[in-house]
């Protein structure tokens, strides 16, 4: 069945109920509605950093934008975008759009004009919907976007070449469209991060979305009680699945605009949170402003929050330690997953395994898990290769793309451009990805055993390590560190620090910079070689 299905059961079982909160306690001024137009969403209650909707208001507009898009043309397997921040629209327009049956095509927002041109066009995009913080990108190249594609803005002051979301669905019926929806009809298109190369559309059927939601409930046993909190961006896999544990069970979600460690830990006791997911750096703020004293826990209602769980990249074992030190009674999860099995859990470590930190787990539900070598030969237990996975949640396609497809997929396995290995107990652990292994003088280099190492240093808040050029050894292994606030480093303590490592291992360059990361938390490798592995040639070239 289509995962709007349970949007629809909710609607008639829990009408009156609490579905979505938006939260964004971070801006002075986040009304982006008229106290009308608010009255109508929660009658009698303004709060102008929080807004709420029931589940039956949710399926309503739903339905009234599905019906104001089939109004205006939009068929069964055309591509509407979605380009906005985290807000209560965004979720009843994503689900509309499955509603009418066009394929739901969320953008990054972090793209800028050039980035939302070229993915609309390769996605092959009818629709656009954009938020306020869009106008100047989408108006640079309005002309071309314009051209065969209706534009709809979400927000107040609706620009010239766009029409004002608000006024094509008011008018519009609140009841279901009369679209069939069958699971092997195409459901979404996301792309791939861009971390390792411009983003590649991934096409997914709408047996995808369900096998994703129904996973996410079942790993982490939500249910109706329950509240989720949500702060990665709504365009990813990863928010948006996790979220759907939330569908699934009925019950209610928070979105929250913001990440300070304040911040997050307030929207947890004030929303009765019960499940947070946090990236990495997120996790790291918070036990950093707990360590220097910033924050208290006993300032704040926290012993509901029963699970902190944490995807997107691979987690330091160190991390989830402190983060069990302060928090002894929180169960704790990772989850694995890329764009092209719909996002996190098709590995899945699982909350009674915490034994097993470091692992990213085994096999999600309904998944299948192997590892190989370069001729796709399996590798035997302790051995490392590149992942592969396989289940109900594979993309159908990179989108226009068939020699990517070909790589990818082979004989229904996707194959993941990460590097793993499995022990005895049958638990898998990530290595690193398969670009950015290091080989250094005829050795294979992983980075992220390098980067787990130096995050146990006391001053070192994160770190990246990256491959530079090397006439002699090829490459040599770069550690690009990042110091907590308020502390000062030296290389001489990081090279003191890395006398623990294999001589192989130790970092040949040791550089002092902040880590840039994407969206959802991972590393931007890509960046950080293009930032210094040049210069470093240019300067060997220089020398000889």
């Amino acid at each position: 069945m289509p995962v709007t299905v349970y949007l629809e059961r909710n609607a008639k079982l829990y009408p009156n109920e609490i579905a979505l909160v938006e939260l964004n306690p971070e801006e002075e001024d986040t009304r982006r509605i008229t106290w009308k137009e608010y009255d109508l969403i929660q009658p009698g209650r303004f709060e102008p950093y929080r807004r709420e909707i029931t589940w039956s208001v949710f399926n309503e507009k739903a339905n009234r934008f599905a019906n104001m898009l089939i109004g205006r043309g939009v068929k069964k397997g055309d591509k509407v975008a979605i380009l906005m921040y985290n807000c209560l629209e965004w979720l009843p327009i994503y689900f509309g759009v499955l509603k009418a049956g066009a394929i739901a095509v969320p953008f990054n927002f972090r793209y800028d004009a050039g980035e939302i041109l070229y993915c609309a066009e390769l996605a092959q995009v009818d629709v656009i919907v954009f938020g306020p913080a869009f106008i100047g990108r989408i108006e640079i190249n309005a002309e071309r976007l314009c051209k065969g594609r209706l534009l709809i803005y979400v927000g107040d002051h609706c620009p010239s070449f766009a029409e004002s979301y608000h006024e094509l669905a008011a008018d519009c019926s609140s009841q279901a469209p009369e679209v069939e929806i069958a699971e092997e009809d195409f459901g979404a298109i996301y792309f791939s991060s861009g971390t390792t190369g411009f983003p590649k559309a991934i096409l997914h059927k709408h047996q995808s979305l369900t096998q994703a939601a129904q996973m996410e409930q079942r790993h982490h046993g939500t249910n109706r009680q329950d509240t989720f909190l949500c702060i990665p961006p709504l365009y990813h896999t990863g928010a948006k699945f996790h979220w759907m544990g939330s569908l699934v069970a009925g019950s209610r979600a928070v979105l929250l605009k913001g990440a300070k460690p304040e911040t997050i830990l307030s929207a947890v006791s004030k929303e009765q949170c019960t499940i947070v997911w946090l990236l990495v750096p997120w996790a790291q703020d918070i036990l950093d402003a707990l360590d220097r004293g910033e924050l208290r826990l006993e300032d704040y209602e926290l012993a509901q929050w029963r699970l902190m769980h944490i995807g997107a990249q691979p987690v330091p074992p160190s991390l989830i330690k402190r983060w069990k030190a302060y928090f002894p009674e929180h169960e704790y999860d990772t989850n694995y997953g890329l764009s092209e099995s719909t996002g996190p859990g098709c590995v899945h470590l699982g909350v009674e395994n915490i034994h097993k930190v470091g692992a990213i787990g085994v096999p999600g539900y309904r998944w299948q898990c192997k590892i190989v070598d370069e001729h796709g030969q399996e590798v035997r237990q302790g051995e490392v290769g590149e992942l592969c996975v396989k289940g109900p949640g594979v993309m159908t396609c990179y989108y226009r793309n068939e020699e990517a497809t070909a790589e990818t997929i082979r004989e229904g396995w996707l194959f993941t451009g990460d590097m793993a290995m499995q022990d005895q107990e049958g638990f898998y652990f990530l290595v690193d990805r398969k670009k950015d292994v290091i080989v250094s003088g005829g050795e294979n280099i992983y980075p992220v055993q390098i980067e787990d190492f130096l995050r146990r240093h006391q001053k070192v808040k994160d770190a990246a390590v990256i491959g530079l050029p090397d006439r002699r050894l090829g490459e040599k292994t770069a550690a690009v560190i990042e110091i907590k606030d308020g502390m000062e480093c030296t290389r001489e303590e990081i090279e003191n620090f890395c006398l623990e490592l294999p001589r192989y291992k130790r970092p040949k360059e040791i550089i002092f910079h902040e880590i840039p990361r994407n969206a959802t938390g991972k590393i931007e490798k890509p960046r950080l070689r293009k930032m210094y592995g040049a210069d470093q040639l240019v300067a060997q070239e220089n020398r000889g």
